[in-house]
């Protein structure tokens, strides 16, 4: 079979870095905006960018959750359901008003249920796909204008999403939860491809094994010994601060420089099927 002919490209601002001077020392007037603000590696995240003196824009569904972080950290709280089209327009609408973003974290996204594929329930995984995949794609779409526009002015932009090693590979009881964080992983390695011209970075970093208070929790529909069993004796597994710190330090590097992919484990995890339990000790002849 003879290839499709390409359809041509929608026209877009092209950008260069060269007509704006880049002022890499201009933290303070910055502003992130962070999806998934409310718990784990999201909250860390806004923490940590607020302590490197960014202005933060976080974003969660629950607004109680956002006003503790707001009330701690001086983030600007903003609640809403990145699944409903109408709440991520009126989140648009608020940044848009704001007037600079210079980086996108999509942090926001889960896992539900570890059922094989033969038993797997549709809607967990449409839900899956739905807070992975879509959400990530509905604010993005609806805030790079406003990432362009900052870029233009302020010589360049980040666009960072939180994918999963799920994404890179599969494994027995995660066909959903791969599938989706699969489909996210291509999102963000398209973007990067249709964005190139533009000073805008596009990042993916891809932990493993996270021990935070919720994701385990809310996949296994809130079995705490469940929970707790898959962290048993991991001698340190990453934490939320972990990645936050990896998250933080990759959109605080020269913006000429793009991570396009940051694999992120602990070392007791070699590979997603290879995990130590136990404590580490050096093999000494």
């Amino acid at each position: 079979m003879t290839p499709a002919t390409p359809e041509p490209q929608a026209s877009h601002p092209t950008l260069s870095a060269s007509v704006v001077e880049i002022d890499e020392t201009d933290v303070g007037g910055r502003t992130a905006l962070v999806t998934g603000a409310s718990s784990g590696i999201g909250r860390a995240t806004a923490a940590l960018l607020r302590e490197h003196g960014w202005q933060v824009i976080a974003v969660a569904r629950r607004a109680e959750r956002l006003d503790e972080l707001a009330a701690q950290t001086g983030a600007i709280p903003f609640a809403a359901d990145l699944t409903s089209p109408a709440e991520v327009q009126a989140l648009a609408e608020f940044v848009d008003e704001h007037g600079r973003l210079d980086a996108l974290l999509n942090i926001t996204g889960g896992a539900i249920g570890v059922d094989p594929v033969e038993r797997g329930r549709v809607e967990d995984w449409v839900q899956m796909y739905e807070i992975n995949t879509v959400a990530t794609l509905r604010v993005t779409q609806a805030l790079l204008p406003v990432l362009r526009r900052t870029a233009a002015d302020h010589g360049w932009a980040s666009i960072l999403t939180l994918t999963s090693t799920a994404g890179l590979g599969v494994y027995e009881g995660g066909g959903g939860y791969t599938a989706a964080k699969h489909a996210e992983q291509a999102l963000v390695d398209t973007l990067r491809l249709e964005l190139n011209g533009e000073p805008i970075r596009v990042i993916a970093i891809a932990p493993g094994l996270v021990h935070t208070e919720e994701f385990s929790l809310k996949r296994l529909h809130g079995d705490h010994a469940k929970a707790d069993s898959v962290y048993a004796d991991v001698d340190h597994p990453l934490s939320a601060e972990d990645v936050a710190l990896v998250n933080v330090q990759t959109i605080e590097l020269p913006p000429h420089i793009n991570l396009d992919l940051v694999v992120v484990r602990p070392v007791a995890q070699s590979a997603q099927h290879k995990l130590y339990r136990g404590p580490l000790r050096p093999k000494l002849s």
